[in-house]
């Protein structure tokens, strides 16, 4: 059986990590690292959408899984829009169904203000140093616009970390389409078993690993692995613990 989140004891981390201990840990050519709740905290976001719900922070997470579900729809139907305007749209249908009113130039204000002032998890920076001196190449990997990562970037002091910053603006198609993690591995000329995508959500890295990319979770709270995907080599509860399992690599 494998080892999943659902069906082991609450030291799941150190459980998966022994499952790579006895193989040869060969260090992946390019890290690729999601951008939001990855690295960025999404707490003062949520705020802010609660408010503008009326104060209905239950509905937070509606909004979000929203916002995904039509990102995937625009993408599985040949269309892209700015993922800050598909957080506005899913953000109007979210406060229709519960009475609330908001208009599109609101809905936008709020979704891309809300996502431009994010702060980093308290132990990003210190993990991502390590990581730089140990020549491993970091790329940022978002579904956010060019514009919008950028903004994120130097707002939260993030931009000197990274050697290039990838938006799937560029492919017009969002993760965790295969062919956004094939056109990323391309972009970055290596192969897609050369590549580690590091993510906090479980449906980026199910996508990551069934395009054929290695790939490390996070377990920010909330967030779970998807148990009918493959087991990802690295479990860890922050970004610092992936970094110490990494630095270990050869």
């Amino acid at each position: 059986m494998a080892i999943t989140e659902s069906n082991v004891p609450n030291d799941v981390e150190s459980k998966v990590n022994l499952t790579i201990s006895s193989k040869k840990k060969v260090r992946p050519k390019v890290l690729f690292f999601d951008v939001n709740e990855t690295l960025l905290d999404l707490t003062q976001m949520k705020k802010k959408v609660g408010n503008a719900l009326g104060g209905r922070e239950d509905l937070l997470s509606l909004w979000f899984t929203t916002m995904l579900h039509y990102s995937l729809v625009t993408s599985a139907s040949g269309q892209y829009k700015p993922f800050g305007h598909i957080g506005a749209a899913a953000l109007q249908m979210v406060a229709a169904n519960n009475n609330i009113s908001i208009t599109e130039d609101d809905a936008r204000k709020i979704s891309i203000e809300a996502m431009q002032n994010l702060p980093v998890h308290i132990e990003v920076k210190g993990a991502l140093t390590k990581l730089k001196k140990e020549d491993y190449k970091l790329v940022a990997f978002t579904n956010s616009s060019n514009d919008g990562l950028k903004t994120q970037f130097e707002n939260a002091g993030l931009t000197t970390y990274f050697d290039e910053r990838l938006s799937v603006e560029e492919v017009g198609k969002f993760k965790p389409f295969t062919d956004t993690y094939a056109w990323g591995a391309q972009k970055m000329d290596v192969k897609p078993s050369e590549c580690m995508l590091i993510a906090a959500h479980g449906w980026d890295v199910a996508g990551a690993l069934w395009a054929g990319w290695r790939a490390a979770f996070i377990r920010r709270p909330g967030q779970q692995l998807f148990p009918l995907a493959p087991m990802p080599e690295i479990v860890a509860s922050d970004l610092e613990k992936v970094a110490d399992i990494l630095i270990d690599y050869k």
